[in-house]
């Protein structure tokens, strides 16, 4: 977003805790593939989320269930759900808690462990907040070395990364 579109916003976001909306966020995620030549979309249909801007600290969770993962291709999303990528039978959550956090103005940077399939990676990623009064507006975008989560199943070793996870949506006032 262009940063003078965000300058009356700059001061606005108000301290709080703060809920995803599910009915109005998307979680996504885009893999290159095929040596990068391709990218394979989806999103994930079952999430929760929550951000504390109270005290010095800001702090984000995101869990979202693995199962709920679609591709828009039945056979692919079966292999996702499999051991080779989330393992969703044995790890049916997928997982993110930052521990560290800064909020400067509209811009929050955070970082923190990604879980998935009994492992865990490093991110790091800047959301935008765009505060509404009574909620707001969030869109983040978070790169992700898929291989460091185990997932390196691909034919003939075409694994690119990294994978792009992107969380657009609205958070709603818990603590009203």
């Amino acid at each position: 977003m262009v940063d003078f579109l965000l300058a009356p916003y700059a001061a606005t976001v108000a301290a709080g805790r703060w809920t995803l909306d599910p009915t109005r966020s998307s979680v996504e995620f885009r893999v290159p593939h095929f040596f990068g030549l391709i990218t394979v979309k989806g999103r994930f249909t079952r999430f929760e989320g929550s951000l504390d801007l109270r005290g010095d600290t800001p702090m984000a969770t995101l869990t979202v269930h693995a199962a709920s993962l679609e591709s828009r291709h039945a056979r692919r999303d079966a292999h996702l759900w499999s051991d080779d990528f989330f393992a969703v039978e044995r790890h049916p959550q997928i997982w993110f808690v930052s521990d560290e956090a800064a909020l400067d103005g509209p811009r929050l940077s955070l970082s923190g462990e990604l879980h998935a399939a009994g492992r865990h990676a490093r991110v790091t990623t800047e959301a935008t907040l765009v505060d509404h009064g009574d909620e707001i507006e969030i869109a983040a975008t978070a790169h992700v070395d898929q291989r460091a989560l185990g997932m390196t199943w691909s034919p003939m070793g075409m694994v690119h990364t990294p994978a792009e996870l992107t969380l657009r949506g609205r958070l709603v006032r818990a603590d009203a």
